[in-house]
């Protein structure tokens, strides 16, 4: 592996770690509205990467198929949407500012659910820097190296204040500041880790590329509708969710066009 794609996938990571740093140097919680402005802003981040980075070069991918270029970036979607709904179903997770478990019944700590909720979303995003770079390191011509880091770095950011919005919550519930920020940290460790297993995929089966890309997207959209939204415009001034979903978007979308 080269050191770009070493440096893609590990990127992500750092950006979940730094944010689970905030714990040690923070004295209080994250204010409600902070939490729903971070939420709102990753939101925005990860629905541009998945037009720009994923389905665009998906469809472009299979621009051989004629009027049919939309049929991969199509099922690839879908198929990514039905496999974040089997995951939703099949693990037992808490999201924030909710006291409902969803998933099947299990003994397990608020405090794990918690962890496996923001675990379970940050699979797509590991699959979607991953297929990224494969593609990259396959010599497509749609995907460039630059691309490929403009969407590390575009998750990156929006990882920061998610690795916060876990263990900022778990320390105020009790948790003492270093396990806190264990936690967080292991909540980002799943991205490098599907990251890799997706590269090793997208390299045994190339022709694949396109319905990678699309699946890695349509799991990204399933969290971003089924979790951040919900989560960005719950309670009073909803429209402070609205506007940083806004500048998350345009923070993707300059990256992706300056980098790509």
């Amino acid at each position: 592996m080269t050191f770009e794609a070493i440096q893609g996938v590990t990127i992500p990571f750092l950006g979940t770690a730094l944010g689970a740093g905030c714990v040690l140097l923070m004295k209080k919680g994250l204010h409600p509205k902070i939490q729903r402005a971070l939420t709102g802003f990753a939101a925005g981040v990860m629905v541009a990467a998945s037009i720009w980075s994923l389905l665009i070069p998906a469809m472009e991918q299979a621009e051989g198929m004629g009027q049919f270029a939309f049929l991969p970036a199509l099922v690839g979607f879908w198929l990514g949407i039905l496999f974040l709904l089997a995951l939703d179903k099949l693990i037992p997770h808490l999201h924030q500012n909710s006291d409902r478990p969803e998933g099947p019944r299990a003994k397990l700590k608020r405090t794990t659910m918690l962890v496996l909720a923001v675990t379970l979303h940050n699979i797509p995003e590991g699959m979607a820097v991953g297929v990224v770079l494969a593609g990259w390191m396959a010599g497509s011509e749609t995907i460039t190296a630059a691309g490929a880091l403009a969407l590390s770095i575009g998750i990156a950011i929006q990882n920061f204040p998610e690795g916060a919005i876990i263990s900022m919550p778990l320390h105020s519930e009790g948790m003492e500041k270093g396990r806190a920020f264990l936690y967080g940290i292991l909540s980002g460790a799943v991205e490098p880790i599907a990251a890799l297993l997706t590269i090793l995929a997208a390299g045994l089966i190339l022709p694949t590329l396109p319905y990678l890309l699309s699946f890695a997207a349509g799991a990204m959209i399933y969290v971003v509708v089924e979790e951040l939204i919900p989560e960005a415009s719950a309670g009073e001034h909803s429209n402070l969710g609205t506007l940083f979903f806004a500048a998350g978007f345009s923070v993707m979308l300059m990256l992706d066009v300056a980098l790509g």
